[in-house]
């Protein structure tokens, strides 16, 4: 598998230019609402074909209000429909935003993890006779193994 190249760095007024777009569009965005995934699980669903329905039956209510009751809250659905309908290729450019700014930031940390599996491997041979075995040591506690403990033991 090759190693996925990353050349990057930001200046200060990116970073402050970036955290004001956030900011801005957390504003922005207000009225999003955040659900447990209990909640998450326990909605109806609209998927493509759903939502064909859904659009059809819509349209069908409005052409008929005379059958749909006072209960039924034709213009709130309505009206978050529309919602939708804004507010999907936005969500569209942040989730392949989020997902560009995922794959960077593993890329990054793969060249990174890299340049230090080299820099230990050069510590372990290299580093014994420059005083830097107790700093290898150190480092080189993120492979430490821990003693299995059998069940047998353990009971």
């Amino acid at each position: 598998m090759t190693q996925a190249t990353v050349s990057l760095s930001f200046t200060d007024a990116q970073l402050t230019a970036i955290d004001a777009a956030l900011s801005e569009l957390e504003t922005q965005f207000a009225g999003l609402i955040g659900l447990t995934n209990d909640e998450r699980r326990a909605l109806m669903k609209m998927g493509s074909k759903s939502e064909t329905f859904c659009r059809q039956t819509m349209s069908l209510l409005a052409q008929n209000p005379q059958l749909v009751p006072a209960s039924v809250p034709l213009a709130t659905s309505q009206q978050l429909l529309g919602a939708m309908d804004q507010l999907r290729p936005r969500m569209q450019r942040l989730q392949r935003l989020g997902e560009r700014v995922v794959d960077t930031d593993m890329a990054a940390g793969a060249v990174v993890m890299r340049t230090a599996l080299q820099g230990y491997a050069l510590l372990k041979v290299s580093g014994k006779n420059q005083g830097l075995e107790g700093l290898r040591e150190t480092v080189g506690e993120r492979f430490a193994r821990k003693p299995r403990v059998t069940e047998a033991k353990a009971a």
